[in-house]
C-alpha cells in the first residue's frame, strides 16, 4: 500500500471500536523498530521524541521488552515516566489496558522496539517481539536499518521486513551510520524502490551521539545522563536529518488490519479507584539500585502504598515510617565498598525484617540482602546477611531469559503455588545453592531449579517480576505492609 493512502476496510477509529482497543483518535502511535539489535533504536527513538517536544507535542515513550535502561533515556527527553510493554510477562490484554493508561493526556505514543523486528522469545515465535507488539496496539512501524557496511543490500533487508509478516503496518524506514550524502541516496533509493514505502532519514555516524555502555546495557542515567548540550545536539540532528512532519503525520495513521480482533481490555489490572495510602514502602533509588518498572510502582500506589524513595549508598537508615521494602536491580557490584560501609543502613534492614517488615529483593536487591557480595577484583564485601546466599561476580554473564516460576511457599508478593513469569539477567551467580527448604520458586523447564530465598516476611531473588502481570502481587505486598508497625 502507497504510504499515505487510506486503509483499504474504512477508517482505524472503527476498526478500532470493533477490537475492542483504544481509538487512534487518541494519541498518534508509532513504533521504532530495528533489523537488529545495536541498530540504533535508542538514538533515534530520543531523536524524535526531543524533536517532537521543540514542536511543542507531549510524547508517552513506551520501551518494548523488559528494558530498566532504555526507558530512563526516555524518560529523560520526554518529560514523562517511559514505561515497558512486554507480551511475555503482560500478555496482550493487560499490555494495551497499560498502554492506553499511560497515553493519556500525550499526543504520540512511541514505542521503542526491542533487538530485532520479529526477534521474540525463542521458543514462541514471535512472541514478545516488536513486531507483535505493534500489531496488538494497531500501531504502524518505522524501521531502522544500519547501513554504515552496506548500500543496495538495504533494500533486500527492508523488503524482507515488509513482506515478512502481511499482518504488520511497516510504514517507512530510517537509515542509520550512513557514511556519506552519495551513501544515504544510494541505500535510500534501493529500500523505495523495493518496498514503495519512504525513507524519513538519514543518520549520520555521529560519535558524538554515542550513549555509554557497560555489561547490562546502557548506563543508566542516574549515574551518566546526557546533558544539555547532548539533548540540543539531538534535537539539530533530528531536525537536519529526519523528516519529523512526515513522521508525525505518518504515526496518525494505523491501518486496520493491523488490529488484532480477538482481545479485549476487559482485565481490570487497577482498582476502580485509587486506594487511600494505608503502607510506607520504603523503595530503594539510587546509583545502585533502579531498576523498577513504573507500571509496578504504580500498582503499589493504586492499591494504597505509599512510596518512600532512599538510598543503600547514602542515608543511615529506612525512611520514617515504613513498613516494607522494596530493593529493586541495579548495579551493587559497582557500589559493593560504599554499601558495606554504610552500616546503619544495613543494621536497619536487619532490625526492619526483625520486627516483621516484609522485604522483597530483586536480582541486585538479592545481592545486597545476602551474607557477601565478590566484585570483578575477587574483593568480598559483607552485605545485609538477610539471606543465606554470596553472591560472585563473572565476567561472562550468567544468564538471560524469560523465566516461569512456581512458588514453593507464601512470600511477601505471591502464596503457596503461584505460578510467576519472570525475567532473569545477570552476570552474577551464587557461590552454592539456596538451601531446599528455603528456595522461593521452583524454575519450569530448567530440570525442577530451585531459585530464590523466602523465610516468612523477606523475599530475596534473581527473577525480575512485573506486577502487572499478576495485579494480586502488588495487593498482596501493600497489605502485609499494612499489618506491620512502623519503624
Amino acid at each position: 500500500m502507497p504510504p499515505g493512502a487510506p486503509p483499504p476496510h474504512g477508517p482505524p477509529e472503527r476498526a478500532a471500536e470493533r477490537a475492542g482497543l483504544p481509538s487512534p483518535r487518541g494519541p498518534r502511535r508509532l513504533v521504532i523498530a530495528g533489523v537488529a539489535s545495536g541498530v540504533g533504536k535508542t538514538t533515534v527513538t530520543g531523536a524524535i521524541i526531543a524533536a517532537m517536544r521543540r514542536r511543542g507535542r507531549r510524547v508517552q515513550p513506551f520501551k518494548a521488552g523488559p528494558d530498566y535502561i532504555d526507558p530512563t533515556y526516555h524518560t529523560l527527553t520526554a518529560g514523562r515516566a517511559c514505561r515497558n510493554l512486554d507480551s511475555v510477562l503482560l500478555g496482550p490484554e493487560t499490555l494495551r489496558t497499560l498502554f492506553a493508561r499511560a497515553a493519556q493526556g500525550a499526543d504520540l505514543a512511541l514505542v521503542e522496539g526491542v533487538m530485532g523486528l520479529f526477534d521474540g522469545r525463542i521458543e514462541g515465535g514471535d512472541q514478545g517481539s516488536t513486531a507483535e507488539i505493534a500489531r496488538l496496539l494497531g500501531a504502524p512501524v518505522l524501521v531502522v536499518i544500519d547501513v554504515a557496511r552496506t548500500a543496495r543490500t538495504a533494500g533486500a533487508v527492508a523488503l524482507g521486513c515488509v513482506r515478512f509478516d502481511p499482518r504488520l503496518a511497516v510504514a517507512g524506514f530510517i537509515l542509520n551510520r550512513v557514511g556519506s550524502p552519495a551513501h544515504a541516496q544510494a541505500a535510500a533509493a534501493a529500500v523505495e524502490a523495493a518496498t514503495q514505502l519512504p525513507v524519513l532519514g538519514a543518520l549520520p555516524r555521529d560519535d558524538g551521539l554515542a550513549l555509554p555502555e557497560r555489561h547490562l546495557g546502557l548506563v543508566p542515567t542516574v549515574e551518566s545522563g546526557p546533558d544539555r548540550e547532548f539533548l540540543e545536539r539531538l534535537v539539530a540532528r533530528a531536525e537536519s536529518h529526519l523528516a519529523i512532519d512526515r513522521i508525525w503525520d505518518l504515526a496518525g495513521e494505523p491501518h486496520e488490519e493491523t488490529v488484532t480482533p480477538d482481545e479485549s481490555l476487559a482485565t481490570p489490572v487497577f482498582p476502580p479507584e485509587p486506594m487511600a495510602p494505608r503502607a510506607t514502602i520504603a523503595i530503594a533509588q539510587d546509583r545502585a539500585f533502579n531498576f523498577y518498572y513504573q507500571d509496578s510502582l504504580d500498582l503499589l500506589q493504586a492499591w494504597g502504598g505509599s512510596l518512600a524513595p532512599f538510598s543503600p549508598l547514602e542515608d543511615p537508615g529506612l525512611p520514617r515510617g515504613t513498613q516494607g521494602v522494596y530493593l529493586g536491580g541495579g548495579f551493587p557490584e559497582l557500589y559493593a565498598a560504599e554499601l558495606a560501609e554504610n552500616r546503619p543502613m544495613l543494621d536497619a534492614l536487619r532490625r526492619a525484617a526483625a520486627a516483621g517488615l516484609p522485604l522483597y529483593g530483586e536480582c541486585g536487591g538479592l545481592m545486597y540482602l545476602g551474607r557477601t557480595l565478590t566484585d570483578l577484583d575477587g574483593r568480598r564485601y559483607p552485605m545485609a546477611g538477610l539471606a543465606p546466599v554470596d553472591s560472585v561476580m563473572r565476567r561472562e554473564r550468567v544468564t538471560i531469559g524469560y523465566r516461569t516460576a512456581t512458588a514453593l511457599r507464601a512470600s511477601p508478593i505471591l502464596p503457596a503455588g503461584a505460578e510467576v513469569r519472570g525475567h532473569e539477567f545477570h552476570y552474577s551467580q551464587l557461590s552454592s545453592p539456596v538451601p531446599e527448604e528455603t528456595a522461593a520458586y521452583r524454575m519450569a523447564k530448567q530440570a525442577e531449579a530451585k531459585e530464590g530465598f523466602v523465610d516468612r516476611n523477606v523475599l530475596a531473588s534473581y527473577l525480575h517480576v512485573h506486577f502487572g502481570s499478576d495485579p494480586a502481587m502488588a495487593r498482596r505486598f501493600v497489605q502485609m505492609c499494612a499489618r506491620t508497625p512502623r519503624v
